[in-house]
């Protein structure tokens, strides 16, 4: 139900059971009274109309595209670590300072110390040991103590109504720009809470996309990176509830060593010397598991306020993870449901489903022919590159066989020049021959053939 704080006029969700109850106002964090009837339905007073406000990339009336500031997001589940660790070291140097006053006088029996005495001399017997220890308590106490203070802002976010019903039932892409600038004028101290930062990233990715069912996977996933970053804030916290039994257990086997070490039995015929050191032995086995017991006692005294708060923890991001589940996603309207005879609603859900299935079969398309072109690309390099391998092949064919056609022909004209030469040396002795016999007479007589029955 809502309620208006007196202070700040800041719309809280307060639930029926808190009537009558006192509570702070997460605007002012000035203390209410929640009206006893709460308990019955109320309605507010409708306050001033809100003037639309634009979202980025829109127009105000200026003609001017307004921008949100920007938004300022924390950590809101691990505290600053110098601050925790100077809380936990003044603690530490406080409380060692208040005991030392306490401290017993040496040659004191211990069953005769003071409950003071008794801290005394159980914090600076091992004061090493017993200092981190300490430290390590007193900052982990420190860090769960900031980790409250956290976990109670947030428990007061969950108290604003950061969704108005004046703004409208239902959100849809005409008016979740609203929505979103509603959250933006939110104080800054309430902006770093999971919820409103949740909600704000959900709205805005809603406006990008208008598509109800990537919003819910989009919270889901914040969702698990929110229970991650919880989780991930108790690292230190569960080493140091490792640590400290640990370093007690350290100061135990350290008391012992040195317990053990001061025996000496090298004069067994005094029995007072050895009953002496047999007393002095025994009296640093106390001292020793005096280590041990301070560090158990740390580790159980932190063990119970850190897992308390890891369940109070948890469950608010439950109860964020339900007004999520429960009150934004069913006020989500993307207009892919839209029905009742509403055929202005179903016209604009298959338009919006076209243009999202075109827009899609659009860049299918520029895919395809981005990579057509990159075969076409690869095409004609090979080609060329095909060519320029045949070329060098045929120009490097061609000259060898020119130069072999060449070779050849070289060596006929040399061979036919030869035998010209020779002929021409032929004619002319047969030239010269027949000069000589110009002028003589050559008979020629004829032999008579015998037969092959005639005489010799």
């Amino acid at each position: 139900m809502k309620f208006n704080c007196p202070s700040c006029d800041m719309h809280l969700m307060v639930e029926p059971s808190m009537a009558g109850q006192v509570v702070k106002c997460p605007g002012c964090n000035t203390k209410i009274q929640i009206p006893a009837d709460m308990g019955a339905e109320q309605q507010p007073a409708p306050g001033p109309k809100q003037p639309r406000a634009t979202s980025p990339g829109r127009l105000n009336p200026s003609g001017q595209p307004q921008q949100r500031k920007a938004w300022k997001e924390e950590d809101p589940t691990n505290p600053n670590a110098r601050i925790s660790f100077g809380i936990g070291l003044g603690f530490t140097l406080v409380w060692f300072a208040i005991i030392y006053f306490f401290q017993a006088a040496p040659d004191k029996p211990s069953g005769d110390y003071s409950t003071g005495e008794v801290l005394a001399n159980l914090f600076y017997k091992h004061f090493t040991v017993s200092f981190a220890n300490t430290l390590f308590f007193c900052w982990a106490i420190a860090i769960c103590y900031l980790k409250w203070q956290k976990l109670k802002h947030q428990r007061e976010a969950l108290m604003l109504d950061v969704l108005p019903m004046e703004m409208g039932k239902e959100i849809n892409a005409m008016n979740v720009d609203l929505f979103i600038n509603n959250l933006y004028r939110l104080p800054i101290q309430l902006r770093d809470s999971l919820m409103v930062n949740r909600i704000r990233k959900a709205l805005e990715f809603f406006e990008v996309r208008q598509n109800v069912t990537d919003v819910s996977a989009m919270m889901n996933s914040q969702s698990a990176i929110d229970g991650s970053r919880i989780m991930g804030s108790y690292i230190m916290l569960r080493a140091f509830l490792w640590a400290i039994p640990l370093l007690g257990f350290i100061g135990t086997v350290i008391g012992l060593s040195h317990a053990i070490s001061g025996m000496s039995f090298a004069n067994v015929e005094d029995v007072g010397k050895i009953v002496g050191s047999i007393n002095n032995v025994t009296s640093g086995l106390g001292t020793a598991f005096d280590a041990t017991l301070l560090g158990l006692v740390f580790a159980v005294f932190l063990n119970f306020p850190l897992n308390s708060l890891a369940k109070h923890e948890e469950e608010a991001l439950n109860d964020i993870d339900a007004f999520c589940n429960e009150v934004l996603l069913p006020r989500l309207n993307d207009g892919v449901g839209a029905g009742g005879g509403n055929i202005g609603a179903v016209a604009d859900s298959v338009v919006k489903a076209l243009a999202s299935a075109q827009q899609e079969f659009l860049t299918d398309l520029n895919a395809l022919s981005a990579r057509m072109m990159e075969y076409a690309d690869n095409l004609d390099r090979r080609t060329e590159e095909h060519q320029q391998v045949v070329t060098q092949h045929f120009v490097e064919n061609m000259t060898t066989m020119r130069t072999e056609v060449e070779s050849n022909l070289s060596e006929s004209m040399r061979l036919t020049a030869q035998y010209l030469g020779g002929l021409e040396s032929g004619l002319r002795g047969l030239n010269t021959v027949l000069e000589k016999l110009g002028e003589q007479q050559v008979v020629v007589q004829q032999v008579k053939k015998k037969g092959w029955f005639s005489r010799g």
